[in-house]
């Protein structure tokens, strides 16, 4: 999301490394440690405002997290040990424990990626990752797809229209052969184009490396103790929450 926050003018890398070291301290949390998880969602909380993200936003985003707790809410019946009877339901107390574990850390855990997302653009991600010394290869098919990805997207709904303009029905299900044909051929013309497109590149001297974002520069020690610091509060109380526990 666009912005002029101090979140959203941080370098990527900086960013990214912390929201890393914020995902390991949430998940190093002891999880009977409620008061800790409550530190944690205030200090998330702090930074979605800081960052000035909208709950419309970040509602949709959120729903990510609903397919962890679809899994965890099966744990109490499917545990093992002594149980507990709750409203009738005979339900596992490791089971109870592990359901908590997976919702907490998970939406913790979701959140701390949409403060990064949020305040942070595609490009400059990407820029971040390459200066953390991510893999090239990597960081350059991660270039590519962003900028193809709305292209490829387009054909694949060109095509789509194409099909029903020449009465086809995809509600059908006897129908599916023609919408895996309809990938594949977008596959293939997707691999042609990035031949011709790579083959381009180099011609015109392209040495393996994308120009930064102007929102990606060199950070300095002012930033990366800003950065930084939210981690370090979080790994803070998780170290108290394990001496404690």
């Amino acid at each position: 999301m666009p912005g002029n926050t101090l979140l959203h003018q941080m370098p990527a890398q900086c960013k990214i490394l912390a929201a890393i070291l914020l995902a390991g301290a949430i998940v190093t949390t002891p999880r009977k440690a409620f008061w800790a998880f409550t530190c944690h969602l205030i200090l998330l909380l702090f930074l979605l405002l800081a960052g000035h993200v909208p709950w419309s936003h970040a509602r949709g985003r959120l729903l990510i997290d609903l397919p962890f707790l679809v899994a965890a809410s099966a744990l109490p019946f499917v545990g093992t040990g002594p149980r507990v009877e709750v409203l009738g339901l005979s339900l596992s107390i490791e089971g109870n424990w592990g359901a908590w574990n997976i919702a907490a850390k998970s939406l913790l855990g979701v959140i701390t990626a949409l403060v990064l997302t949020a305040t942070t653009t595609p490009r400059d991600l990407i820029t971040g990752f390459e200066r953390l010394r991510v893999p090239r290869a990597l960081t350059l098919i991660a270039h590519f797809m962003l900028r193809y990805l709305d292209l490829v997207i387009g054909q694949f709904s060109r095509l789509r229209v194409a099909r029903i303009s020449r009465g086809h029905n995809p509600h059908f299900f006897w129908q599916a052969r023609a919408v895996a044909v309809t990938a594949g051929t977008v596959f293939v013309r997707t691999f042609e184009r990035g031949e011709r497109l790579q083959q381009v590149m180099l011609s015109r001297g392209f040495q393996g490396t994308f120009p930064p974002g102007p929102n990606n520069k060199s950070p300095d020690r002012q930033d990366w103790t800003g950065a930084l610091f939210p981690s370090f509060c979080a790994w803070s109380v998780t170290i108290i929450a394990l001496v404690l526990h």
